[in-house]
């Protein structure tokens, strides 16, 4: 698992329209990176729909929001236009990411994607939330990227 202190590993994902990003396009920014499981699904709409209500603070940050999960470009499509989302997700079909990152491990149905989130400054992971409790998530992330911007 990726830990903190750790340069973060580059990728090269697809969001929902098929257009190719990579971690490094945000190497000015502060980047929260979160794995979820499955487009849909209540914890993980809950975990969405939060980032997205504390989006605008967050941009004035100086700070990206970067959603991934191994669910297709066109299940985002619809996640995204469902919910009104704001920020990117990318798919990663054959969950290799989410494995280079440690979110990958036992669940409850069977192996899957763990819900945790990587903040990431001049491409170092500066903080790693594990077993991510969607409810108030935004919140907690929120105060640390305050905390990492007064600094």
């Amino acid at each position: 698992m990726v830990e903190e202190g750790d340069l973060a590993p580059d990728f090269e994902l697809k969001d929902e329209n098929g257009n190719l990003h990579r971690l490094s396009d945000f190497k000015d920014k502060i980047v929260v990176l979160y794995f979820y499981p499955k487009d849909n699904t209540p914890g993980c709409t809950i975990e969405a729909n939060g980032f997205n209500k504390v989006l605008d603070e967050l941009n004035k940050l100086n700070t990206v929001v970067i959603g991934i999960s191994k669910d297709s470009i066109e299940s985002h499509q619809k996640f995204k236009s469902k919910y009104n989302l704001n920020f990117l997700l990318l798919s990663d079909e054959d969950s290799k990411v989410i494995k280079q990152y440690g979110a990958y491990g036992k669940r409850p149905f069977g192996m899957g994607t763990l819900r945790t989130t990587f903040i990431i400054k001049d491409g170092k992971v500066v903080k790693v939330f594990k077993k991510v409790n969607p409810r108030g998530h935004e919140k907690e992330v929120l105060e640390f990227i305050k905390t990492l911007s007064a600094k």
